[in-house]
């Protein structure tokens, strides 16, 4: 199943249900939040696990295409246009539908749509339902204790609808002492529209060969359990049925009472709980005196009619194999007791066992496949193994960037502070500490620029002509020294190197028009290495065919393109550094000449 506006909570119970089941994998494979990304962190048993976060339910069903489960939390105000949309993505075919208020026009359209397109909603007002030994959604049954106390970590063979969340835990309680146990149970909501009525889950129920016996909870107000007596009339349910409808205590009231559910409330005869009951019980049903009497009425009906075996008081359900015993699901359960999460996540490499990995990859056999730098930066910096051509480029960054002389604000710093007597550390981290907007750190901010402009089929010259408007220079264009007549030689390397390796280079293109366009307006106004290394970063994601949008975005949003620029001018930083000490270097001070002191009475003049 896929999870909406999730809360972690009910998800790792749902989850839990999945481990003390023994389930080989989760039942949850993605959640979604609105404009989310990245990841949760869940238990499965005693370990963690990483949840994906989605941003939209269309981007998480591309990724799980088996999933056909949408759980949705949305709130009342927002549950109607999201279960819309999850009606629209083809592979959901259930959704449930948790929030309780949902207007109830805005009901009485899904239950259209979904007819229409054949899918099936349950809710709104739902806890969910669980299919004993198999799965579990929303907060369906409880607590897990409660679950493993009512035997459904292994299927029976009654099945339970209700109108009532809280009372269906009761009723799972009731039924697995009294019967088997639980195949199956839903909570259809008690709001006046249902999605899913009674009738039609007791009519899915008696096509299911496993079930023996259905057990029906109505409540007053409203009509649906009259098409439960409809189906046991014309012999369309021929499996026994027990019934009973809550709110009999109405009538002690002199006016007309609203429940907590908005469908149950008292008003005309017909719609009583006494009322219904007595429909129920004349067209066929098994209906108890009082809800008192319930359980033993439907181990009664078990017993007698359906075959079964009392189950005695205390004892554990009968063992099914393919599903945990009782012992095994109390071993599993104290398991969930003991666990404790974790303070830092770690997906790029491990250092436990005989030996490290590099994203999933013993460091021997980095060696034996003769890695170089670009395959390793592959691996820890994106998770991937990308192809040769394009781990190449990267190691081409690393050199044309590794350093661009002494008289660099970085370059600079890094010698000042050798010269000072500091160490190497700390010389390294006085010049990276430069590295920003104005020294280095236009690489993103290039990539961004191309990335956005011809994702959104900007034309080059309107890109130009906006950030005119705006006053804001065009990240990746300009040059302080090369010019149209002295160009850069790294930039020419770099896009000598994409024509000959690169299958495309459409975002390369798309800056070189930028480029054209602002030539004409100054001979200085080129695309730089920032600018170039930007553009050609995108390409050589884009078409490693390894990237999926999503995850280039975050390539962007995250800063990558400046890792770049930092590891290479890490490599001229050291240099510098070592260079002041090998030639050793006195205590640099700025010369008093190179400074105008604005406060000199003669400057003043």
């Amino acid at each position: 199943s896929l999870v909406f506006n999730y809360k972690v909570k009910t998800v790792q119970r749902m989850l839990d249900f999945d481990f003390v089941v023994a389930r080989e994998t989760p039942s949850v494979v993605g959640l979604v939040k609105p404009g989310g990304s990245g990841f949760e962190k869940v238990f499965w048993g005693k370990k963690e696990i990483l949840m994906p976060v989605y941003g939209t339910l269309e981007e998480a069903a591309a990724q799980h295409p088996t999933a056909n489960v949408m759980v949705n939390f949305s709130s009342a105000r927002s549950a109607y246009s999201s279960t819309l949309n999850g009606l629209s993505v083809e592979t959901i075919q259930t959704i449930v539908v948790i929030a309780e208020g949902v207007p109830e026009r805005d009901v009485r359209v899904l239950i259209k749509r979904s007819k229409e397109l054949k899918k099936n909603i349950i809710g709104p007002a739902t806890v969910g339902g669980i299919q004993a030994g198999a799965f579990r959604v929303g907060d369906c049954a409880g607590t897990i204790e409660n679950i493993v106390s009512c035997g459904m970590y292994r299927p029976g063979s009654v099945a339970l609808t209700s109108k009532s969340g809280g009372m269906s835990n009761e009723l799972y309680n009731m039924i697995g002492r009294h019967t088997d146990g639980v195949f199956e149970g839903i909570a259809i909501g008690g709001d006046t529209f249902a999605c899913t009525t009674l009738a039609e889950t007791v009519l899915r129920f008696q096509q299911i060969p496993q079930v023996k016996m259905i057990v029906v909870l109505g409540e007053l107000g409203g009509e649906d359990e009259y098409a439960v007596c409809d189906l046991l009339s014309s012999g369309q349910v021929t499996k026994p049925v027990c019934a009973w409808v809550s709110g009999t205590c109405a009538t002690v009231f002199k006016t007309e009472v609203q429940f907590g559910h908005a469908g149950a409330r008292s008003g005309e005869d017909r719609t009583s709980a006494a009322v219904k009951t007595k429909a129920l019980k004349d067209a066929g049903a098994h209906c108890p005196t009082s809800f008192d009497t319930f359980g033993e009425l439907i181990e009664e009906v078990f017993t007698t009619i359906c075959g079964g075996v009392s189950p005695v008081s205390g004892a554990s359900p009968k063992p099914l194999e393919g599903f945990p015993t009782a012992r095994e699901a109390s071993q599993r359960l104290f398991e969930l007791k003991i666990r404790k999460g974790t303070n830092i996540i770690s997906t790029i490499s491990d250092d436990r066992g005989d030996e490290p990995k590099y994203c999933g990859v013993p460091i021997s056999e980095v060696v034996a496949n003769h890695a170089q730098l670009g395959q390793v930066i592959s691996l820890l910096w994106f998770k991937k193994t990308m192809p040769s051509w394009a781990t190449k480029f990267l190691e081409l960054c690393i050199i044309l960037t590794a350093d661009h002389g002494p008289c660099v604000s970085g370059a600079h710093n890094t010698i000042i502070a050798a010269r000072a007597g500091k160490d190497l550390v700390s010389a390294l981290c006085s010049g990276l500490l430069t590295i920003g907007p104005r020294f280095g750190g236009a690489i993103d901010e290039a990539g961004r620029t191309w990335y956005n402009g011809l994702n959104n089929n900007v034309a080059p010259f309107d890109l130009v002509e906006s950030m005119k408007k705006k006053g804001v220079p065009i990240s990746g264009i300009g040059h302080r020294v090369k010019s149209v007549h002295n160009p850069d030689k790294r930039v020419q390397l770099l896009k000598e190197y994409a024509a000959k390796e690169f299958p495309d280079t459409s975002y390369l293109n798309y800056a070189l028009e930028v480029e054209r366009i602002t030539t004409q307006k100054g001979a200085s106004l080129i695309l730089n290495v920032d600018g170039c290394i930007g553009a050609l970063f995108l390409d050589c994601v884009v078409q490693s065919k390894q990237f999926t949008t999503r995850e280039v975005d975050e390539l962007l949003e995250i800063g990558t393109l400046n890792g770049l620029f930092v590891l290479a001018r890490t490599i001229g930083l050291i240099g510098h550094s070592y260079d002041q000490k090998r030639l050793k270097q006195s205590l640099y001070r700025h010369p008093w000449e190179d400074v105008m002191y604005a406060n000199d009475e003669e400057n003043q003049q």
